[in-house]
């Protein structure tokens, strides 16, 4: 970049408050905010004041086209997953890999502004395939709530995991996570 176009580019962002350059770019449309409230570095546990279930840090990267994830469990076990709003479906697409399993899905927010994927699990293990759903809602108090589902071989849907997000710099329970991860 040259030395004009950068005084240009810091002239331009000076006299127009609130307006950032990063909101011009491919991904700065409405849609592509739509998992924002995921973002963030959370404390995740199980429903109803359930234990410490794992720390997830989700980043919204590339401009804002990619929110990434990258999930510890509190049993050791790690994934991360790749999250864009697709250009050609237009649908929110989510590729996450781990050890034990391999999941695509793709959707987007319900009419209640949950984020929902459908998709498929496969667990390179076993070599079976899943239809399998999560759902992410935003919650009252800016916790989130993650739930999964899998189709299972008699065609029924059951619950694979529920986790509450917590922000880590809010959360009332940091000292029990952090314990839990060994700090």
């Amino acid at each position: 970049m040259t030395t004009k176009f950068l005084l240009f580019a810091a002239a331009l962002t000076a006299l127009t408050p609130g307006i950032s350059l990063a909101q011009t770019g491919p991904c700065a449309s409405d849609a592509h905010d739509d998992f924002d409230f995921w973002v963030g570095h959370w404390n995740v546990y199980a429903p109803d004041g359930g234990p410490y279930q794992g720390e997830n840090r989700i980043e919204k990267t590339q401009g804002g086209c990619l929110i990434t994830e990258h999930w510890t469990g509190a049993s050791g076990s790690t994934g991360e997953s790749m999250n864009y709003l697709d250009p050609f479906s237009g649908q929110w697409r989510q590729i996450w890999v781990s050890a034990g399993s391999i999941i695509d899905y793709s959707g987007g927010l319900d009419e209640s502004g949950a984020m929902v994927l459908n998709g498929e699990i496969h667990s390179p293990a076993s070599g079976v395939r899943s239809a399998f759903r999560g759902t992410w809602t935003e919650r009252a108090d800016g916790s989130v709530r993650q739930q999964f589902e899998i189709e299972g071989a008699d065609d029924q849907w059951g619950v694979w995991f529920t986790g509450i997000y917590v922000r880590q710099d809010s959360d009332p329970r940091a000292e029990e996570a952090a314990a839990a991860r060994g700090e």
